[in-house]
């Protein structure tokens, strides 16, 4: 019996995707743990088909997985159809996914509110896609939220709709100088979205329980990345929930003790989308150079992403704080073709030397990174299966990740293909 947890272990982007459907398919079951559709997941099938995955969990591609969106993921109705839509119009049957009773809704409220907020606040905006995430958590944890469970019971869906836009109507008019929404609209609107996902409603925590209780293989896949947390993040500039592998346990309902493997995701380079801080930011040739030959822009928004050099710094709090146990480096063909690859060892603020993530906001918007340059290669490595049919450069670069990571490599991305994958460790022996 295997517990996995994928975690994004930079910010965001890194290429879960592509692990998940790795170990997916060797899986019973994969549960989505947090965050809503303000994330994607891209995963290339053997025939070259690319699916954009936003809500639905990447097993959704292998018959044999059982899907869940757990309670900790925020859901908006519209998306999740069309979403479910689109992949049946694909061919792929959704027969197998279910809705976590606990999970909760983004509410047309939330979204309106969302938007208006962020520009609002003008040159301090975080970045938000505009979604409803942040407000939809938001009532969560105020204890107005709207959950799924609630659609099968449509007066007390009634009576939080209304109790709710009692508040969100006069911030809506009062302070953002926006028409109200209808109590009435919002709730005939989710009944009726509601009538073509209720069968797929469950208690998914004892699913959950008893499947790992038979045995069986669990993925848990986050969204976002470990510095968008909202705990262990780049503070203010992160999302709504916890993408970490503590989120995993409270998101899926899976106790942490249960949990056997913690695979953390690093991309070869670094990227970042929205605001925040970001030391190995280039804004230069190098970055563009980046960004083009990693199609580096985001799955859900669109927006060309942000790009460094691998930051090992990162690299490092994300091994401590998700307690990894390995780790699956992805796009190191982007990096073919440089004389010289750098590696942010450390950070540089104000004349101190800092070797690990620096404990203030303040000192981390002033870090500037000290490079370790190793040697590039040249060689098209699509092509490669074992460690050994890459170019010497390439495995000296895999070596000084991991060591300065400080967790073991098993698995490595060299192309985009399902395929082109190197696995090191097979953490499903």
């Amino acid at each position: 019996m295997t517990v996995m947890v994928l975690i994004g272990a930079q910010w965001g982007d890194e290429g879960k995707g592509k692990a998940t459907d790795l170990y997916g398919e060797r899986m019973q079951w994969v549960v989505r743990y947090q965050g809503g559709n303000n994330a994607g997941h891209t995963v290339v099938r053997p025939d070259g088909q690319k699916f954009a995955l936003h809500l639905v969990p990447s097993g959704i591609l292998s018959p044999q997985v059982t899907n869940v969106i757990g309670n900790g993921v925020v859901i908006d109705p519209g998306v999740l159809l069309g979403e479910i839509a689109e992949l049946e119009d694909r061919g792929v049957d959704t027969s197998n996914l279910m809705i976590s009773a606990d999970a909760h809704l983004i509410m047309p409220y939330h979204v309106a509110i969302d938007k208006v907020a962020e520009r609002y606040l003008g040159s301090s905006k975080i970045g938000t896609t505009g979604r409803g995430i942040g407000p939809c958590y938001q009532d969560k944890i105020a204890r107005m939220g709207v959950r799924v469970q609630d659609v099968l019971d449509p007066s007390i869906l009634a009576q939080k709709v209304e109790a709710a836009l009692d508040v969100k109507n006069q911030m809506l008019v009062k302070i953002y100088n926006r028409k109200g929404l209808d109590p009435q609209a919002v709730i005939d609107a989710v009944l009726d979205q509601a009538e073509a996902f209720k069968h797929r409603i469950a208690d998914t925590r004892l699913k959950l329980d008893q499947a790992v209780d038979r045995g069986e293989n669990v993925l848990l896949e986050g969204g976002q990345g470990t510095l968008l947390d909202v705990d262990h993040g780049t503070y203010p500039f992160v999302t709504s929930s916890s993408p970490t592998a503590g989120g995993a346990a409270t998101g899926s309902g899976i106790g942490p003790t249960r949990i056997t493997t913690v695979v953390g995701i690093l991309k070869a380079y670094t990227t970042r989308v929205g605001s925040g801080p970001f030391p190995t930011e280039l804004l230069d040739a190098s970055g563009e150079y980046l960004r083009e030959t990693g199609h580096e822009r985001g799955v859900t928004t669109g927006r060309a992403r942000r790009c460094g050099w691998f930051d090992a710094v990162v690299a490092r709090y994300s091994t401590r704080v998700n307690g990894l146990t390995d780790l699956f480096i992805t796009k190191l063909d982007v990096l073919s073709s440089l004389s010289t690859v750098p590696v942010c060892v450390g950070y540089d603020v104000d004349g101190v030397r800092f070797d690990e993530m620096p404990m203030t906001q303040t000192a981390f918007h002033h870090a500037k990174p000290i490079y370790e340059e190793l040697p590039g290669w040249s060689e098209d490595i699509t092509g490669a299966r074992t460690l050994a049919d890459l170019p010497a450069n390439a495995r000296r670069y895999l070596d000084r990740l991991e060591e300065l990571a400080g967790c073991r490599i098993s698995a490595v991305g060299v192309g985009p293909g399902q395929n082109e994958t190197i696995v090191v460790n097979d953490l499903l022996a």
